[in-house]
């Protein structure tokens, strides 16, 4: 019998397809009906109606031709941009906006990471923010108004819950303000781990007179802290650097905290020396390096 199917090609290849199929059908099609390829991390929620907004944004203007949304399990990666994806912040991102170039950086863990007025100002003109980017300037959607019912439309589609007040808020929304909200929520379904601290507590600047030292925290300030604390560090998106409010209280904190909050960024809450920050500065912990934080940069 086995011999006389390989003598019959139409009856063979039927034969074979249909093993095929079936093999298919056991081993990619049934495992994605079932509920444990869905997951969804506990933190996940689905997008209001003015990210949703902003998420079709980012799709028109085509942000994933130069920006990725994941971050593969790779130490290099993973100390760059942050915790690595994982399958379940996923699921309600219908399609993928994953990208797979990086003309600009990824962008998988950007929610939270810096304030609604740096977002304005960067997509206003990037180069304000990073000189030298590439990035074209997208001040222009300020001027266009987001449509309600398009949105209404595809969270239906999506099976989005929603309710009227929900879309109500995008009455005198613009497409910009849509696009910060995405950007706000991107990767925010993954707690941030915190990193071993750097120094320990209570230290103080070893390179406080350094003349090299202080000439190269210039530099460095300029470079990288000018953009949100302003040329003459009297503010503009950032605090004002040239008093001495630290963390809204009229009193200096010590070089160990100062450490702290330009390695690790600060976030909503947070609490140095018993004050609480609004949060929205980066970490530049990793960028910098333990020497080129405590560089000090005299005003």
């Amino acid at each position: 019998m086995a011999g006389t199917i390989y003598k019959k090609p139409i009856l063979f290849a039927v034969v074979v397809t249909v093993v095929v199929l079936i093999g298919t059908i056991v081993m990619m099609v049934y495992p994605m009906l079932t509920p444990q390829m869905h997951p969804k991390l506990q933190n996940l929620k689905p997008y209001t109606a003015l990210q949703l907004a902003g998420r079709d944004v980012y799709q028109e203007e085509g942000c994933f031709y130069c920006h990725t949304q994941t971050v593969r399990p790779l130490k290099a990666e993973v100390m760059r941009y942050g915790e690595y994806s994982k399958a379940g912040e996923f699921a309600y991102d219908q399609p993928f906006l994953w990208g797979s170039k990086r003309t600009g950086p990824d962008l998988a863990r950007i929610g939270g990471k810096y304030t609604d007025k740096w977002h304005y100002k960067h997509f206003n003109d990037p180069r304000k923010l990073f000189q030298g980017s590439n990035m074209p300037s997208y001040g222009w959607l300020a001027d266009h108004p987001v449509n309600p019912k398009e949105v209404e439309a595809r969270m239906k589609a999506l099976g989005f819950p929603y309710t009227k007040e929900d879309t109500d808020v995008l009455a005198d929304k613009t497409k910009l303000d849509a696009l910060v909200a995405y950007m706000q929520a991107i990767g925010t379904a993954v707690p941030r781990k915190p990193k071993p601290p750097m120094i320990a507590k209570g230290d103080t600047n070893p390179l406080a007179t350094d003349p090299n030292a202080i000439a190269e925290g210039k530099k460095i300030y300029e470079m990288n802290c000018a953009a949100c604390h302003g040329v003459d560090a009297k503010g503009d998106i950032g605090p004002e650097l040239t008093d001495k409010e630290w963390v809204y209280v009229m009193e200096s904190v010590g070089d160990d905290t100062v450490f702290f909050m330009i390695a690790d960024g600060t976030k909503k809450d947070q609490e140095f020396e018993g004050r609480k920050a609004k949060g929205g500065m980066p970490s530049w912990g990793e960028f910098f390096g333990k020497k080129k934080i405590w560089s000090p940069f005299r005003i």
